[in-house]
């Protein structure tokens, strides 16, 4: 009987365990730590990276050369606010509105229409209107082709490596491509835009009236389904960019979304049958799933208390301060772990020390990214030295001060008592004169 009894304890240990080994299987495969090479996106071409260090976190093929379709108008928005002013105002010529092909979206545009930067710019970036990128480039350059080599000219500028561009929509053209790589760095500089960002994050807009058009009927609702919450696709922490579409490029999205105080950039190019969006979301997903903002160093606050030499009694502490905030991206499971920082401070810190002055640097390297900030002084400090003029000038003010009032006293004293002798001897002098007068009185009959 114990024999069974051993027997059948034996087998319910070894069900136990090995429940366990699969349920650790299971565990390591979830999502929230899957590796970058398990991910399954349908995207010739993709790129997730952090917004504020431009780390990758996820590539895919990222510096092939693709056509990038509408999100080429990401650079065409670029240099409309870097070259014009809001209220400045185009007109749009016949070639703008009648270049566009057949089939490509346009916002019904009118020839000689006159509207402003800011509202070409919503419906370039809202519906993705290909009339108003090509009135905005013969606006800023003249034309066409002269804009597109501005835009070259930007791209290298920014440190991209793998783009042409023909025209400033992204109408198909053999010649016209770009990389993830290098949308996700006119991405990341296009949102450094408060205008950009703000547009980008609009849902729906209505064209105003204008002199060609008196009708308020041209009402436009955004192309990225992230930012529509009746939408299949919607995603509560996109905010932006652009979708593009092409039969040779086939679905495009730039998008961009926050959680946490992280920001994150995706790019997926190439896209079969519409995924850009759940492929753009598995991105975000594994991007907020593995990663975390740690704060290091917040702005303001006291880093370290010295005794600088040469200091008076009276400011012999000084509070040395993080002059800006340090906030890293981790991973998330490296959020716990202590990260030794390299510190360069003024070891001969002498007095006098003006406050805000820099007295040192810290720095932190993290998955090769350095985040870093000066160290500064929290307030004034003088030297004995410095401290002892300052008693001594202002000891000789007092004295000084003391002196005088002193001075101006003794002076009214005296201006006084010289008049009230004035005073005095006026009467006595009138006394004189009145008895000298009676005793020779004269009188006449």
């Amino acid at each position: 009987m114990n024999l069974i009894h051993k027997i059948n304890f034996r087998k319910i240990l070894i069900i136990l365990i090995s429940f366990i080994i699969v349920f650790n299987i299971l565990s390591s495969s979830s999502f929230a730590t899957e590796e970058p090479n398990t991910i399954n996106i349908s995207a010739s071409s993709a790129l997730l990276i952090d917004y504020n260090t431009g780390k990758i976190l996820y590539e895919k093929d990222s510096q092939k050369r693709m056509y990038p379709a509408s999100t080429t108008k990401i650079m065409t928005a670029i240099l409309t606010l870097e070259n014009c002013k809001l209220d400045d105002k185009a007109t749009v010529s016949y070639d703008a509105v009648f270049t566009v092909p057949s089939g490509y979206t346009n916002a019904n545009l009118q020839i000689d229409e006159e509207l402003t930067i800011d509202t070409l710019l919503h419906i370039l970036l809202i519906p993705s209107a290909n009339d108003a990128a090509n009135v905005l480039a013969e606006h800023i350059a003249g034309s066409v082709e002269s804009f597109a080599s501005m835009m070259n000219t930007k791209a290298v500028e920014l440190g991209c490596t793998g783009t042409n561009f023909v025209n400033p929509s992204g109408i198909h053209h053999e010649n016209h491509y770009s990389t993830a790589h290098d949308l996700a760095i006119m991405a990341k500089y296009a949102m450094k835009f408060d205008t950009f960002n703000e547009i980008v994050n609009t849902t729906k807009y209505t064209l105003p009236t204008s002199n060609k058009y008196d009708k308020h009927d041209r009402i436009f609702t955004t192309t990225n389904h992230f930012l529509l919450p009746n939408n299949k696709d919607y995603y509560e922490y996109a905010t932006g960019l652009k979708t593009g579409y092409t039969n040779a490029a086939k679905n495009c999205l730039v998008s961009s979304a926050e959680k946490d105080n992280m920001k994150l950039i995706s790019v997926v190019l190439g896209c079969e049958n519409n995924a850009k969006f759940s492929d753009a979301k598995t991105l975000f997903e594994y991007g907020f799933s593995n990663y975390s903002i740690k704060n290091l160093a917040t702005a303001g606050e006291v880093f370290k208390v010295v005794t600088p030499r040469s200091s008076s009694k009276e400011s012999s502490s000084l509070n040395i301060l993080y002059e800006n905030s340090i906030d890293a991206l981790v991973k998330s499971s490296e959020l716990s772990n202590n990260i030794e920082p390299t510190i360069n401070l003024d070891e001969k810190l002498k007095a006098p020390i003006t406050k805000d002055s820099i007295v040192g640097k810290i720095s932190y390297e993290i998955d090769g990214i350095t985040y870093e900030t000066n160290l500064i002084a929290g307030q004034d400090i003088y030297s004995d030295t410095t401290f002892s003029i300052i008693l001594k000038i202002f000891a000789v003010i007092v004295l000084l001060y003391i002196l005088a009032n002193f001075i101006s006293g003794n002076t009214k004293k005296k201006s006084k008592k010289k008049y009230k002798k004035s005073k005095t001897s006026k009467k006595s002098n009138k006394r004189n004169y009145n008895h000298f007068s009676s005793l020779y009185d004269f009188k006449y009959e």
